[in-house]
């Protein structure tokens, strides 16, 4: 069946235009209608998102899909609006007070290319709401605001999308006789377009500042914004790239992931909470998973949080893990049974916890940091003889040796495996090596 071409895409019913006399919408609105009629569209098929002000007015006038929005956001509802269905024509219609609120949605619609058009209703004021100066208003004019001229540099919408990767940019005016067919070239696009359509607010701008179409031309030509079409790139749309994305990955095998299977078991009884506190550059989150890795593959149930600064080779490192024969509901730890501290950052770090331990919990310290302020009972993290040679860059690995076999969480040939299969071979080498000083 072919689409339902109108004579005007106009709800007539709700004609005259709530506008003041000689306002520009209009035309700007007749402009669209035509363009849409030209283009054979079916008005199911066409999205008018409108923004705050007088622009806000327009979306009632038309035969097709509406969503009227906040200020500054109409660009960010019609960018979800094409998300959800790329099919749909997605025409924004906004003023440069929108345009000036919500530039940042303007400019990261531009930047990534949506493919949608917006046609800026310029008339260098917020007409709505008394004449007030806009983002765009030309220097030294007279508005409410700016009682002895204007000192702000003007916007330039056009050149701000330009500059900011969008694909179809135009300046135009609402007197333009070929704003249908600029329209409709924009709206076929693939891509972000935006067509900056300067016009005349008759009941502010233009009383107060003795402007009109000359005036207006003029200052487009003072100010070096050309009109006509200013950038019409190749680059495709955001839609496009991303369903040819979406395309792509599903030609990808899935990723297996890793699975550990039970190959173990266990006797623990009740949950155990574990903190192992030290500094970056330690391995202490590697040693937090080697130990849930361990538990998972002796058939119990495990979580593991970290927690550790932003910056790199420096501060805290610490690793949470909550082992339990029955499923972890909560993965926090308020206050630990058992915390393992290696480093100074990571003592200080973790000085809430082990305050919070009372004598039926336990707290391992490395050589030189005791003196914990504690109800725990605090015992020192003892090596084998053999290990102190690696002490230093793997002590980490140790203590989740001697915490499995102090413990008995779990039979020391899962923590092995557990090294195994999660890490690579080259890591796994080393830390066998060290967990040997133990048998």
């Amino acid at each position: 069946m072919d689409n339902p071409v109108l004579d005007t895409y106009i709800a007539e019913e709700n004609l005259p235009y709530e506008f003041c006399p000689g306002c520009s919408h209009g035309k700007i609105l007749g402009a669209l209608s035509n363009s849409l009629k030209d283009q054979g569209l079916d008005p199911s098929e066409v999205v008018i998102v409108t923004d705050i002000g007088c622009v806000g007015l327009s979306d009632k006038y038309f035969v097709t899909h509406a969503f009227h929005g906040l200020h500054g956001r109409a660009i960010t509802y019609a960018s979800g609006i094409k998300m959800q269905n790329p099919d749909l024509n997605v025409i924004v219609l906004i003023g440069d007070g929108g345009c000036g609120i919500g530039g940042h949605h303007l400019l990261n619609a531009a930047r990534l290319n949506t493919d949608i058009s917006v046609l800026v209703f310029n008339n260098f004021n917020f007409g709505m709401t008394g004449g007030q100066h806009s983002a765009t208003t030309p220097l030294d004019s007279f508005t409410p605001t700016t009682t002895f001229g204007s000192t702000d540099a003007p916007m330039d919408i056009a050149g701000t999308a330009k500059v900011n990767g969008g694909g179809f940019i135009a300046r135009a005016t609402a007197f333009d006789k070929n704003l249908p067919e600029l329209i409709a070239k924009a709206m076929k696009h693939d891509g972000f377009s935006l067509i900056d359509i300067w016009e005349l607010c008759t009941a502010y701008y233009v009383v107060r500042n003795d402007f009109g179409r000359k005036e207006m031309m003029s200052y487009m030509d003072g100010m070096n914004m050309e009109s006509g079409i200013l950038q019409e790139t190749e680059r495709p749309s955001f839609q496009t790239s991303y369903k040819d994305i979406q395309q792509r990955a599903s030609e990808q095998k899935p990723m297996s992931g890793l699975v550990l299977n039970t190959q173990f078991s266990s006797d623990l009884e009740k949950p155990i909470r574990i903190v192992l506190a030290g500094s970056a550059g330690q391995k202490v989150v590697s040693a937090g998973n080697l130990l849930a890795s361990a538990a998972t593959l002796s058939g119990l149930w495990t979580s593991r949080r970290a927690d550790f600064p932003i910056t790199i080779q420096t501060g805290f490192s610490v690793a949470e893990i909550v082992i339990s024969p029955e499923p972890v509901l909560y993965s926090g730890i308020v206050k630990p049974d058992v915390a393992a501290i290696i480093a100074p950052e990571g003592k200080a770090k973790i000085a809430r916890l082990t305050k919070a331990m009372e004598d039926t919990d336990t707290i391992y310290f490395a050589d030189g940091l005791g003196g914990i302020d504690s109800d725990a009972n605090i015992q020192p993290l003892v090596f084998p003889e053999s290990a102190h040679k690696d002490l230093r860059k793997n002590i980490s690995a140790l203590t989740t040796g001697y915490l499995t076999k102090k413990l008995n969480l779990f039979p020391f040939e899962a923590l092995k495996e557990a090294v195994r299969q999660i890490q690579k071979p080259k890591i796994a080498e080393i830390n066998l090596g060290v967990l040997a000083h133990f048998e």
